[in-house]
């Protein structure tokens, strides 16, 4: 984004009343600006220049007798400055660290993404969420079929990574256990080390070649897997957090209720907020969106900040959403921490 030119000064008097309000949630004041901003100036002075930056947008004032309070497109002048000002985190081995004792030496990959996640919203106070590579690219180490019932069981797909998929299905019919462990033998010797993509595409091949090829065994083999592996595509989402909006909307962030409503839908539907990010992510690395840089005019009063991690095959994302008003420097310094932990987690495993 292109921002009017901005001389020092004015830079640091708009960081500073930035940073005063995400502290107290309050309009701030020339006087209080002052002395947070570390410069020489009196009250006047800065008074001329937050009517200068209300002129071109970045803050505004909620009444005549009031101080400022920042736009959306003040916060993004805001973080872009933190951007281009960042350094390389010192922190990220003590948030792996802190990831694998949550989430154990040889995590599943949803004990990992929920440490994760769990991780990012303790530290940020907002919504935490981490989301795992698409299921698709997920190379296939194997399968098992515990019965449940008679003829219900339980299909348990375990990807390279310990990335493990669930799924109940009802069969139609008696198979004995015996006949469920050597049709998931079988899978496993033909499949292990093809991508979920591979194998669904290689099922259904062989299931549309004559069926007087296979006998009973191979036949239900192929079924299984057939009904096993469909809508396995959409990737494992975890998220933590909610709490912390509802304490968010209880200091007085902004937050209405209805608007609190919208964002724990979203928690509540995940894949909305998968389908949300593919919008936004166009490469590896932070993404920072404000306010009303969100297509979805519900999502307005958030900022979202993610960041890309790679398991050695593919990516996944971390992130939090929260109020516009959030500690940007906090918030971009555990997730980005957090992706380095995740990727190398995976990437050891």
């Amino acid at each position: 984004m292109t921002f009017p030119t901005l001389s020092e000064r004015t830079r640091r008097i708009l960081a500073a009343l930035i940073r005063e309000y995400i502290e107290t949630g309050e309009p701030v004041a020339s006087t209080a600006l002052t002395r947070r901003s570390g410069l020489a100036l009196s009250s006047a002075t800065i008074r001329n220049v937050l009517a200068q930056l209300e002129e071109m947008g970045f803050v505004w004032q909620p009444h005549t007798s009031a101080g400022r309070v920042p736009t959306d497109l003040g916060y993004r002048f805001y973080v872009d400055l933190l951007l281009e000002a960042r350094r390389v985190s010192k922190d990220s081995a003590g948030v792996e660290a802190r990831i694998r004792q949550e989430a154990g030496t040889a995590p599943l990959i949803d004990d990992l993404l929920s440490s994760a996640s769990h991780m990012l919203s303790e530290v940020s106070r907002h919504v935490g969420f981490a989301i795992a590579p698409a299921n698709a690219q997920a190379v296939f180490h194997r399968i098992e079929f515990v019965p449940l019932s008679s003829s219900k069981i339980l299909v348990v797909v375990v990807a390279r990574g310990n990335q493990v998929s669930q799924k109940t299905i009802e069969i139609g019919e008696d198979v004995a256990q015996s006949e469920l462990v050597k049709a998931a033998n079988y899978l496993n010797h033909e499949f292990a080390g093809q991508t979920l993509d591979e194998v669904r595409e290689g099922v259904l091949t062989r299931l549309r070649e004559e069926r007087t090829l296979y006998d009973q065994l191979l036949g239900l083999a192929l079924r299984l897997a057939s009904s096993s592996l469909e809508n396995m595509e959409q990737p494992t989402v975890s998220i933590d957090g909610a709490s912390s909006l509802l304490e968010e909307v209880v200091r007085a962030s902004g937050l209405s209720t209805q608007t609190l409503r919208v964002l724990l839908m979203m928690v509540e539907e995940k894949q909305r907020l998968v389908r949300l990010l593919n919008e936004y992510i166009d490469g590896p690395g932070l993404t920072v969106v404000i306010g009303t840089e969100h297509s979805d005019p519900e999502l307005r009063p958030f900022s979202l900040i993610a960041s890309t991690y790679f398991d050695g095959r593919s990516t996944g994302l971390v992130g939090v959403i929260g109020p516009t008003r959030m500690r940007y420097p906090r918030a971009l310094d555990v997730v980005e921490n957090a992706a380095k932990a995740v990727g190398r987690v995976l990437r050891d495993n």
